[in-house]
């Protein structure tokens, strides 16, 4: 595919190549993801979304599919569409998601209804509140320039969060602060328990 793709400029056959591989399309859901980011790339996201729809709707609970699928919906401008699908299959499981499923949505709340809606959604949820939940809020918050707020959010879980807390420090230019959260605790020596070692006399 990559071959017709990109030196003999065959879109048409690197997509006909594709979809062969596609098939059943729940059986390999990386050719059908290869297949929809193709399509895209080729001007042809309202196919790539119909195929990675297709995909999901067959394998619902895979994190990632439903995360190709969302990216797909912002670059379209389509945030509310992203959102209806994603309504839809959590009604299957009786509208509750857990977490690892619920953050790919806030992104598209965020495009829809704006950052201020989908952190207080996420906050909302029942996981809400934990270290992992923080790591996507504060990403929202980046993505809007307001790095501070992000640093805020991170600093409750520091030790959990470190990577991400450092990495929006050092967009703060605080880079001491980022290099004190990274760099390991230096061990202290343990005391004798007996008072200072010394040698035994030589007899």
């Amino acid at each position: 595919m990559e071959l017709l793709e990109e030196r003999g400029g065959d879109i048409e056959g690197a997509i006909a190549a594709c979809r062969q591989a596609d098939r059943p399309i729940a059986h390999d859901p990386n050719s059908a993801v290869q297949l929809a980011l193709l399509l895209a790339r080729h001007g042809r996201e309202n196919e790539a979304i119909d195929v990675i729809c297709a995909l999901a709707d067959a394998r619902p609970g895979d994190d990632w599919i439903l995360q190709t699928l969302s990216e797909l919906f912002l670059d379209q401008g389509r945030a509310e569409d992203g959102l209806a699908y994603l309504d839809a299959l959590a009604t299957t499981r009786a509208g509750e998601e857990n977490w690892d499923l619920y953050w790919i949505r806030l992104p598209l709340i965020a495009a829809h209804h704006g950052v201020d809606d989908a952190i207080a959604q996420a906050r909302s949820h029942p996981e809400g509140t934990t270290w992992y939940a923080a790591s996507h809020i504060a990403e929202l918050l980046a993505g809007t320039g307001r790095i501070e707020e992000a640093v805020a959010v991170l600093e409750q879980h520091a030790s959990q969060n470190s990577h991400d807390l450092a990495g929006y420090l050092i967009d703060l230019g605080r880079v001491q602060d980022a290099l004190a959260i990274l760099r390991p605790p230096i061990p202290q020596a343990a005391a004798p328990v007996n008072g200072p070692w010394h040698e035994d006399p030589p007899f």
